[in-house]
């Protein structure tokens, strides 16, 4: 596998750059890297949780787009529940019959609660629209999905969407605080830098008329959303979604369609 082409944060290096923003003096334990101040190194995890969770809702990343197998449709009942531990987002919902794949069209519920609400009527179903929430926890461990018709048997089903990235706050620990590194701190470093340094401003009271420096926050912030416009324009691109559902870089001067 060859090397990233940029200068990756891992757990230590990102503390470390955010600290030194901060002027807050750091220490190494046991091969992970803290700061002197209590406080502040109970807000780490929160302060990258702010950072990237902010970075993918605003971005929306390509490379969170995953697919998985393991659900399946159980024969007379329209629901599917997805976890939310595995998706964000559901993109697609496909079909599973031996080594046929085939997609399922996204509707509103009430259509399916208009056309397939007869649980007698059973087939290969064919549409799909978001439910809600499980009522046993609010919807705090799965999302639900209504089908139509009612499934005539046991079908597997590959969902794609989109997941939540993995925090870099998993690496806290030796050696992986000094080596490992997530997606968003290989190839987004100062948006996470940024980011947090707007949560950081925060901490110090940086973001009122009577702090020492009011603008401190806002600056960051204005930072951030400079820097912002690079990747959402990257993004798009992945997609085949930029100037002309293309893959190219918008450009001012070339007007026509794309042949």
């Amino acid at each position: 596998m060859s090397t990233p082409n940029t200068t990756p944060l891992t757990y230590n290096g990102y503390v470390q750059a955010v600290a030194t923003l901060a002027v807050i003096p750091t220490v190494t334990t046991s091969g992970v890297v803290s700061t002197g101040s209590t406080e502040f190194n109970t807000l780490i995890p929160q302060m990258l949780n702010y950072a990237e969770l902010r970075i993918q809702r605003d971005l929306d990343l390509f490379a969170t787009q995953i697919d998985n197998s393991t659900y399946a449709l159980t024969a007379g009942s329209n629901l599917l529940s997805i976890s939310n531990n595995d998706f964000v987002t559901v993109q697609d919902i496909l079909l599973t019959n031996g080594t046929k794949k085939t997609a399922l069209t996204p509707v509103s519920r009430e259509f399916l609660q208009a056309v397939y609400d007869d649980s007698s009527v059973t087939g290969a179903p064919q549409y799909f629209a978001p439910y809600g929430g499980d009522a046993a926890t609010v919807g705090n461990t799965s999302i639900m999905f209504m089908l139509g018709p009612y499934p005539d048997q046991n079908y597997g089903v590959t969902i794609i969407g989109t997941s939540r990235a993995p925090t870099l706050a998993k690496y806290n620990v030796d050696p992986q605080a000094s080596t490992s590194t997530t997606y968003i701190s290989t190839w987004l470093p100062d948006l996470l830098v940024m980011a947090s340094m707007i949560f950081v401003s925060g901490y110090q009271r940086n973001f009122s008329a009577t702090s020492d420096d009011p603008q401190m926050a806002v600056n960051y912030e204005k930072q951030y959303e400079a820097l912002l416009k690079g990747p959402m324009i990257e993004e798009a691109r992945k997609r085949f979604a930029a100037s002309g559902w293309t893959a190219m870089s918008p450009t001012p001067v070339a007007t026509a369609d794309r042949k």
